[in-house]
């Protein structure tokens, strides 16, 4: 149970209202608590404060966004078992992932503070010619303008950061629509941002139905959405209009372990459990599928299996626990009918436990067919799937068949083998020596296909939030 309501935040200011969504502890089922619910009618002042707000934030100064930003760090640092607790109940995540969430909360905020003051340009040699002799050219970053952000329940401290924090550092204010299921973080995070001296209209945090939410989608006045979520992003780019959108849409990773894995498969499979089963498997880049060279399939196997069935399922409070509950008994249903259909076709399960409610057991399945639905598509669940190959291309080529590329793991001691796989697979990133879950929030982040449009990563994500102005100068003497 969290001990208090949550307002929502319009333009800067806690909001209370007269509809409240619940707010569920994942694994009891009960409510945790109740926060404010926005109306259309408040989206709509968001907006327009948002859009009000644009020369403001525009020329709030590098070094007092900094300031914001590192506000925020300290804050979230003193709140830090806060964070973890409400994540912990609002989301199902296993305490341990969930302090780990709120580090890298801190990390991104972090990162962005440092960001803030190096917002750069060019120097542009235009005299290229004799008809350009005298001119001088210089570009350099303005804000987008007003940005919306949806944000998905299953980071919801980090995911809801990666927009937030670059829109401070860029000079963008910003309205967010946070998960429904999972509200609270970004709440705490309205609620720390509400203690800087923002310019007023510059945040605007607001729960609020899929429905009402179209207005952020569709108002030609928001110049960027950023969406991360399901394959629905699709749609909402269609009815975007001319604004700028970038989209996280998920992903079913992949992982090769090659012959030499260039490691032991004792820490190979270390990393693999984790890949696949941290935080329920309810990850973009979960390892789904798992390739390993015929030749150490059997004791890779063997080893992987020995490593699932320990798993402890439970409580996320409890300590000792590694898989919590998924997010609702909707989505624990789909993935246990995915693997019900996937054995039907032939596929053998070689660790599986029963379903309790909303609790998966981790699942090894292998014999998997490649067009069923626990394949092809995104289980984000505790599931992963075993298939053995002969030859390194044929794995390439097993990464690749899919609809999806965000990013694969490489496990190989060979550089020619390293070196094709960033040349051949059809992903955002490669990962090599380490799980296709291993993320900085630094990097570039983002995928190809139906994966999505843009990237992710402070330094990147500024980037989508700024335009090039260019300045040509000429020297008439």
């Amino acid at each position: 149970m969290l001990d208090k309501r949550y307002p929502c935040y319009l333009a800067n200011a806690p909001v209370r209202t007269k509809e409240e969504l619940d707010v569920l502890d994942k694994f009891s089922g009960k409510r945790a608590t109740r926060v404010a619910f926005a109306d259309a009618a408040m989206i709509r002042k968001a907006i327009v404060a948002a859009h009000k707000a644009r020369r403001p934030m525009a020329d709030f100064p590098p070094d007092a966004r900094r300031d914001v930003l590192e506000h925020c760090v300290r804050r979230f640092t003193e709140r830090s078992e806060e964070l973890a607790l409400a994540l912990c109940i609002e989301a199902g995540k296993p305490i341990k992932d969930a302090r780990g969430e709120v580090a890298r909360l801190i990390d991104t905020f972090r990162i962005a503070a440092g960001e803030a003051t190096r917002i750069g340009g060019d120097l542009i040699e235009l005299q290229i010619s004799p008809r350009t002799r005298g001119y001088r050219g210089m570009v350099k970053r303005v804000p987008i303008g007003a940005c919306a952000f949806i944000t998905p329940f299953n980071f919801p401290l980090n995911l809801v950061a990666h927009k937030v924090a670059p829109a401070i550092a860029a000079g963008c204010p910003f309205v967010l629509k946070p998960a429904a299921k999972t509200p609270v973080g970004a709440l705490i995070i309205g609620e720390v941002l509400a203690e800087t001296d923002l310019p007023k209209g510059a945040f605007s945090v607001l729960p609020c139905s899929n429905e009402d939410a179209g207005l952020l989608v569709e108002d030609e006045r928001i110049a960027l959405l950023s969406f991360t979520a399901g394959l629905v992003g699709w749609d909402l780019k269609a009815r975007a209009g001319h604004k700028k959108v970038t989209l996280e849409l998920g992903g079913n990773a992949a992982c090769i372990v090659d012959e030499d894995p260039g490691q032991s498969l004792d820490e190979v499979v270390e990393r693999m459990v984790f890949g696949a089963y941290y935080q329920s498997g309810q990850s973009c880049i979960s390892v789904q599928r798992i390739f390993v060279h015929a030749a150490i399939y059997a004791k890779f196997r063997k080893k992987m299996v020995e490593a699932v069935a320990k798993l402890r399922m439970g409580d996320p409070q409890d300590e000792r626990v590694f898989i919590g509950p998924v997010v609702d008994e909707e989505a624990a249903k789909r993935i246990e009918h995915w693997m019900d259909d996937a054995i039907a076709m032939g596929a053998k399960a070689l660790v599986r436990g029963m379903r309790k409610g909303n609790q998966v057991p981790a699942a090894l399945l292998e014999k998997v067919p490649r067009d069923c639905d626990l394949n092809r598509k995104e289980v984000f669940g505790p599931v992963a799937l075993l298939e053995p190959f002969d030859d390194f291309e044929d794995a390439l080529d097993g990464v690749n068949d899919s609809d999806f590329g965000l990013q694969a793991g490489v496990f190989t001691g060979s550089l020619a083998h390293t070196m094709r796989a960033w040349d051949r697979l059809d992903v955002g990133g490669v990962i090599v020596g380490d799980v296709p879950s291993f993320r900085v929030d630094n990097m570039p982040y983002g995928g190809v296909k139906a994966s999505g449009l843009g990237r992710e990563g402070v330094r990147y994500a500024i980037e989508d939030m700024t335009e090039q102005r260019l300045l040509v100068v000429r020297d008439a003497r």
